[in-house]
This record gives structure tokens, C-alpha cells and sequence, in this order.
């Protein structure tokens, strides 16, 4: 039997680093708005099982992006010269003109990983177009434990390597089903994009020192992360909280790097919880 999925795709063209970018964007739900940002080298099919939930959408206006470069949202003009390397400036910016594109009154902001990071950049930099932030994965700074060189080589596949590293990061207790759709996302990354990602993740403008700047009394902050994340650990997460008076921290009992796409039943409860921080 066809059953028809209430999530929705669009594109809109946005202009960020002086350049024009046709983003794709999936949305569901009616209510608060939610902006929602994926993981490095994936896309928007992390949020699809949250934009299938009741539970969720009869109450908030869940609203996924592709990144440029990522999923469909395809790279700018003259992309075949260039080489990818994503930044704290860059990323900001396309979420700010997502946001007035859509003409967003006071969404939540949540991100996962490198979409986590920028939830604390935008908490500290630029906080007064939204509600609040969910920050899931994220932490001040993490440096690389691998060579992000290997996920963009002749002799090697990137988009394998990338989903070898990603196995590594998934709990064990995902139903393999999730983990293996997870991985999948990854091996389909354009060549180049997963490493220029990671160089913003590892590399690109640390918040070691400045987390105390943030301010959550009017938009809250809450951090999440998985028990089994051995990128942004456990620790990782906490040291952060801790240095953001009024942020909240959650840790994600057998969930690891990638919670809404690997495990989204023992996700579900932990991002309702967020929502509801968020006033």
C-alpha cells in the first residue's frame, strides 16, 4: 500500500559569501519554528524520522537544510576549481539568510556535530534572530584524532573512508537498519566535502575561552550527546556546559555520534525534552 509522508522539499536561492547558493530544504509540522542542520558530509535525511513524528510537527515547524555542497543543495558556480573548505564565517551566514528567507520569527536553531558548533557560535554571535539553540554533539573545540586527508584521495574512496569513520561513532545499540542508512548518507558525500567539513570541525575558529560570553537567560541552550561519541565525548560536552552559565546538558544513554539518524526511537524522547526547554 503507498503511503505518503507529510514531509515536503523546496529550494530557495540565498546569497552568502557574496555568491548566489540554491539550497534545498525539507519541512513538516505546524507551530514554533525548528531550523535543523546536519552533520558534516550528510544532509537532510538525518531529520526525517523527527519530521515524521506527531508528536514533534503538531506542535513545531521542523525545517531540514542541505548545506551547500550537500545532499541537493549543489555547489556554486565554478565549484570545479575550487577546493571545499567550510568555515565558521561561511556557515553562519547561510543559516542567518535561511532564516530571513523563509522569514523565520524567533525559530530554535538545532544542529548536530559541526551543526552543533555553530549553535554555540551563533549563541555568542549572533543570537538575536532566535528562540533558542539545541546543540547536539557539540563542544568548544575537537581536535582531529584521524587524518582528514584520507577522505580525499585518488586511491581511496571518500565517501567509504567517510562511512568507515562514521561506524566507528554509531552505538551499537541502533537497529541495523538505521546504522547502515546512516553509514549510507556518507558514501554518497561529493568528493572533497566530508574533508572540507571536517577541516571547519577540527580546524576553524575555536571557542576555548570565550563559551563564558554566551548568554542564556532570554534563549536556551541545551547540550546533548550521545554516551557512546567518541568525536564530541561525553566529557567533551560537559567541560562545555559547564563553561555556559544556564546551559543545560543532556547525555544520551547508548547513542552515539549521529542520534536522530542512528537511533531515532531512543532519540525521540531526548529532542522532545529539548524542545521544551526552549520555552
Amino acid at each position: 500500500m503507498s503511503q505518503f509522508e507529510p514531509i515536503t522539499g523546496r529550494y530557495v536561492t540565498i546569497e552568502a559569501g557574496g555568491r548566489p547558493y540554491r539550497i534545498f530544504f525539507e519541512e513538516a509540522g505546524q507551530g514554533q519554528p525548528v531550523i535543523c542542520f546536519h552533520t558534516a558530509g550528510a544532509d537532510t535525511r538525518q531529520w526525517r524520522h523527527i519530521m515524521n513524528d506527531p508528536a514533534v510537527t503538531d506542535s513545531h515547524r521542523i525545517i531540514a537544510v542541505d548545506m551547500p555542497w550537500h545532499g541537493k543543495s549543489l555547489p556554486p558556480e565554478g565549484w570545479q576549481t575550487e577546493e571545499y573548505l567550510l568555515t565558521t564565517e561561511f556557515y553562519m551566514e547561510v543559516v542567518l539568510a535561511m532564516v530571513a528567507a523563509l522569514g523565520l520569527e524567533k525559530p530554535v536553531y538545532a544542529g548536530c556535530s559541526m551543526g552543533g558548533r555553530i549553535a554555540l557560535q551563533l549563541a555568542l554571535r549572533h543570537p538575536e534572530p532566535f528562540r533558542g539553540f539545541i546543540a547536539i554533539e557539540a563542544s568548544d573545540f575537537q581536535p582531529a584524532w584521524y587524518d582528514i586527508d584520507w577522505f580525499h584521495r585518488p586511491d581511496a574512496h571518500g565517501g567509504e573512508m567517510g562511512a568507515a569513520l562514521v561506524s566507528a561513532n554509531i552505538a551499537p545499540q541502533g537497529p541495523e537498519v538505521e546504522r547502515w542508512n546512516t553509514q549510507w548518507m556518507f558514501m554518497q558525500s561529493g568528493p572533497g566535502v566530508f574533508r572540507g567539513d571536517l577541516s571547519f570541525y577540527t580546524r576553524d575558529d575555536s571557542l576555548v575561552g570565550r563559551l563564558g560570553q554566551i548568554d542564556t537567560s532570554t534563549r536556551p541552550l541545551h547540550i546533548m550527546v550521545g554516551e557512546y561519541d567518541m568525536t564530541c565525548t561525553p566529557e567533551d560536552a560537559e567541560r562545555t556546559a559547564r563553561a555556559i552559565p544556564g546551559a543545560t546538558l543532556a547525555l544520551m544513554p547508548g547513542i552515539g555520534h549521529f542520534p536522530m539518524s542512528e537511533n531515532p526511537e531512543a532519540f525521540r524522547p531526548h529532542f522532545l525534552d529539548a524542545l521544551a526547554r526552549m520555552g
